[in-house]
């Protein structure tokens, strides 16, 4: 069984900045597609970015693509999610998950989340 630990939230004026952490414990990165998901308040978990076991593909809503990068070091069992040009919308509770299989498809591996917090 896999755990994931989130880390990197907290509050960024918009425009600005963050880079989130997912560091994994109990079992190898290696294995697992990742993906990134958030949900804000009073809204349904979304699919934010997802990249598969080697890093070679990745993929993202469309309401942050250009602006958020995902990717991974699989020797350090840890998976990124760099954001950019953060704006207001951007405020949620993000998770990482994680899957065994192609990147897209259901998720059984979540971490407990992050804030993220974007002033205007």
């Amino acid at each position: 069984q896999v755990q994931l630990v989130e880390s990197g939230g907290g509050l960024v004026q918009a425009g600005g900045s963050l880079r989130l952490s997912c560091a994994a414990s109990g079992r190898t990165l290696s294995s697992y597609a990742m993906g990134w998901f958030r949900q804000a308040p009073g809204k349904e978990r979304e699919f934010v970015a997802a990249i598969s076991w080697s890093g070679g593909s990745t993929y993202y809503a469309d309401s942050v693509k250009g602006r958020f990068t995902i990717s991974r070091d699989n020797a350090k069992n840890t998976v990124y999610l760099q954001m950019n040009s953060l704006k207001p919308e951007d405020t949620a509770v993000y998770y990482c998950a994680g899957r065994v299989g192609p990147p897209k498809g259901p998720y059984g591996h979540w971490g407990q989340g992050t804030q993220v917090t974007v002033s205007s």
